[in-house]
């Protein structure tokens, strides 16, 4: 008889026994899919230990030669400060905005994420930002090892780097990590570039205020653009101050003063204050790249010293910039730049129009009324009317009359207007240290944020009679000597354009007979240099040249000697650097010393080594180093020549430029039709090169000259620069013969003295002694009329008709 009890209990055993194979299998298959996943999820895991050497991209920043800093070059705008340079008031504001546990947990806050979930469902039904929950230390992971993909699999990897970072750091590396890596809008990569991209401040600048404001941006720099969302902004800010309030960290009254200070901030981010700088900044980027590539400039956190005296550097941008504005003002009014019917919204097109960034007081305005010379405007931007200038407007309507609508720009001046137009010339100034080569100041156009191109080292122009020092230098290496005599009168040479005779003349198409070097180069006679370079070989002068600098790619052709080849401002003015430092070459630098994120000079500019200057003092006389460059030029052609070239200054086509007073130097040119104009000119301690002409070569027109537009140029930089670098006498050589020749000493090289005598004509007897200067002019007109010399002093001779002098001789080339 079967028992059913007994039976029941076997099926409820098998049951049981299949139940715990299927729990065991089910953990089993469980235990494989873990094993599986985290087999999957460790295979790619960053290693938390590599943050331990951690380099993330930093900024490169360049520092003037008096530490103002003047640019920056980057990736990511980073500067990299260690934790214990960081201000308390900046880690407090932060910890308490994103983690005031931080350094109570260890890697996970299990409260602060059950808080967050918490605060979540209300953020879910209120459609607000879900929040997160993540720790400081998961936020490092997050932002150094991992991506930013919204996922399971990412906040697993999260919590197990975190876990990991905190057994390798201490609390302190990762905050330094922290705080350095975060990205806070505005280009700002770290709070020590957002506090000066922000504020323009240092960290320890930073008022708490301050602080919580940049603590409030890592939830969303976008959400609290201090432009765009300003509310949104302080209201974010003032949370953060009463965090950081009830964490102790700020008292009652602190609280409130910071909360009642007004959120202000920069327009815009700027990677320099000083903003006058920026072809030069481009340029010693463009050195750089090519020294140490353009990954490390850009990513390696580089210190970079400079050559540039910001001074200088303002001096002459100021000054280039008004001498293309003079030379524009020279040529018209050009008319306006656009037309408006005053629709509403005219304000915001007009706002649109293109003015030089560094114009900064320009404003775009309409013509609403003409009445003659009586014209009334109204600015775009403040909605100001008011009046013309009358000389102005009478400039404009004398060319191309206004009308209502016109859209112009204007600069307030006195209750009135200036009226102001963006040349369409261009130029460029480089100043360079003679002795050293340190470039102290370079402008390669009237406006970078017009135009990038640098036209003081990428444009390539013919110099005109500014190259002419080269012709009279190769001949004062020879035979020939301040006081030689060569004559000017017409030549004339075969194998000219499509087999024609080439025939150069003199500016005043007028010959002055014989004449010493001195005075042919003071008035930039073209026949005497032609002469001169035939006499000496061109080949010489072209030799010359290269050792110098100014070109390796002149041809030796006679066109050449007046100014046919072509250079570049900045190589012109180093080569005119010889004729100052005694006939050295030194090769111009605008990087003085480079060091890496770790403090190591990695370049410095100046290689020289000194044996004796680490030795203590014992009374002897002090180490020597040995002076830059090559010798290029004798120190006696280097002296006669800075002689000869002051004497174009005071005497010759530079002579506007003599306010300046004693000991300055300099010589013009012009290319053919007026094309381009330079000056290139000198005080013991700087050389200045100014060039001006237009992009497409087009005539400057009739008149501009050296003498027109760069002379000035270099008047208004000089003004400046000689306040601190006054002028003194040039060195003169110890082994040179110094004897006056018409009244003017002149430098001789032992036994050349005596050539005077010899090339004297006989019957002619000169006073020696100092003479006056226009006792000297008469007897060069004598000389060139073939008259008997007149014996009363300072009566000029009747029979030649007194001639003007030009301001500059060129020939029908130059």
């Amino acid at each position: 008889m079967l028992r059913f009890p007994d039976f029941q209990v076997k099926i409820a055993e098998r049951w049981f026994v299949l139940a715990g194979v299927a729990l065991l299998g089910g953990i089993t298959l469980a235990g494989l899919v873990v094993t599986i996943y985290a087999a999957w999820l460790f295979h790619d895991l960053p290693d938390a230990s590599e943050l331990a050497d951690y380099r993330p991209a930093t900024a490169t920043r360049v520092y003037a030669g008096d530490g103002t800093l003047i640019g920056e070059f980057s990736d990511e705008r980073r500067i990299y400060v260690p934790y214990d340079q960081i201000p308390l008031p900046v880690v407090q504001a932060f910890l308490a905005a994103e983690d005031r546990n931080f350094f109570n947990h260890g890697g996970i806050d299990v409260s602060g994420l059950g808080r967050a979930m918490f605060k979540n469902v209300f953020n879910a039904v209120s459609g607000r930002r879900l929040e997160g929950g993540s720790t400081i230390t998961q936020q490092v992971a997050k932002n150094v090892l991992l991506t930013n993909e919204s996922s399971i699999n990412r906040k697993v990897k999260e919590a197990i780097l975190a876990n990991r970072l905190e057994a390798t750091l201490t609390k302190q590396q990762i905050l330094e990590l922290y705080l350095n890596e975060i990205f806070l809008g505005y280009r700002s990569y770290g709070v020590a570039a957002a506090a000066y991209n922000y504020f323009g401040k240092s960290l320890d600048q930073l008022t708490p205020d301050e602080a919580a404001f940049l603590a409030a941006l890592p939830k969303g720099p976008n959400n609290y653009h201090p432009k765009r969302h300003p509310g949104a902004a302080k209201g974010r800010r003032d949370w953060v101050l009463g965090e950081m309030a009830q964490s102790g960290w700020l008292t009652p009254a602190q609280l409130e003063q910071a909360r009642t200070r007004p959120l202000v901030t920069q327009d815009a981010p700027r990677r320099a204050q000083y903003a006058d700088a920026d072809f030069f900044v481009e340029e010693a980027r463009r050195q750089a790249i090519a020294r140490f590539g353009k990954e490390e400039v850009n990513r390696g956190g580089y210190y970079l010293r400079t050559t540039l005296d910001p001074e200088l550097q303002s001096a002459a941008r100021d000054a280039l910039m008004k001498g293309l504005e003079n030379y524009d003002r020279r040529h018209g009014w050009r008319g306006p730049w656009g037309t408006t019917d005053f629709a509403d919204g005219w304000q915001q097109t007009a706002l649109r129009g293109t003015r030089p960034p560094e114009r900064r007081a320009w404003e775009a305005a309409a013509v609403e009324n003409v009445a003659g010379n009586s014209v009334r405007i109204r600015t775009a931007r403040n909605d100001r009317s008011g009046y013309l200038l009358t000389e102005d407007a009478a400039w404009a309507n004398a060319n191309r009359p206004l009308k209502r609508g016109d859209l112009i720009f204007v600069e307030a001046r006195g209750g009135q207007f200036a009226i102001k137009q963006v040349p369409r010339v261009n130029g460029a100034l480089v100043a360079i240290e003679p002795q050293s080569g340190r470039v102290l100041a370079m402008v390669g156009g009237y406006s970078y944020g017009l135009s990038s191109f640098n036209r003081a080292t990428q444009a390539k122009r013919q110099p005109g009679s500014a190259f002419k020092p080269f012709v009279y230098a190769t001949a004062l290496e020879g035979d020939y000597t301040p006081a030689s005599i060569v004559l000017d009168a017409p030549i004339s040479f075969a194998g000219g354009p499509n087999g024609t005779r080439w025939s150069p003349e003199n500016y005043s198409r007028e010959y002055y007979g014989p004449q010493t070097l001195r005075r042919g180069l003071e008035l930039s006679r073209n026949v005497m240099t032609v002469r001169l370079a035939q006499s000496i070989g061109m080949k010489n002068v072209v030799d010359l040249s290269k050792r110098m600098g100014v070109a390796d790619d002149l041809q030796p052709n006679l066109s050449v000697s007046l100014g046919a080849g072509e250079t570049t401002p900045f190589n012109l003015t180093a080569a005119y650097a010889a004729f100052v430092n005694g006939g050295r070459r030194v090769d111009p630098y605008l990087i003085e010393l480079v060091q890496n994120r770790d403090g190591e000079t990695i370049f410095r500019a100046d290689d020289r080594r000194c044996r004796d200057c680490d030795r203590p003092f014992s009374g002897q006389e002090s180490p020597k180093l040995e002076p830059r460059g090559e010798q290029v030029i004798d120190p006696i052609t280097a002296y006669q020549m800075s002689s000869m070239l002051e004497g174009v200054v005071q005497r010759g086509t530079a002579a506007s430029a003599r306010g300046l007073g004693r000991w300055i130097g300099g010589k013009t040119g012009t290319t053919n039709e007026y094309r381009s104009a330079w000056f290139v000119g000198f005080s013991s301690d700087i050389v200045v090169g100014v060039f001006i002409g237009f992009d497409d070569n087009r005539p400057l027109g009739s008149g501009e000259t050296g003498a027109t537009g760069p002379v000035p140029v270099f008047t208004d930089f000089m003004t400046v620069a000689l306040r601190e670098r006054p002028a003194r006498p040039f060195v003169r050589p110890k082994n040179a013969i110094f004897r006056t020749v018409n009244g003017i000493e002149e430098a001789f090289r032992p036994g050349t003295e005596r050539r005077r005598e010899e090339e004297r004509a006989p019957a002619r007897e000169i006073p020696t002694g100092p003479q006056n200067y226009n006792d000297i002019l008469r007897r060069e007109q004598e000389e060139a009329a073939g008259l008997p010399p007149s014996t009363t002093p300072n009566q000029p001779a009747t029979p030649p008709p007194p001639k003007k002098e030009p301001a500059e001789d060129l020939s029908g080339l130059y």
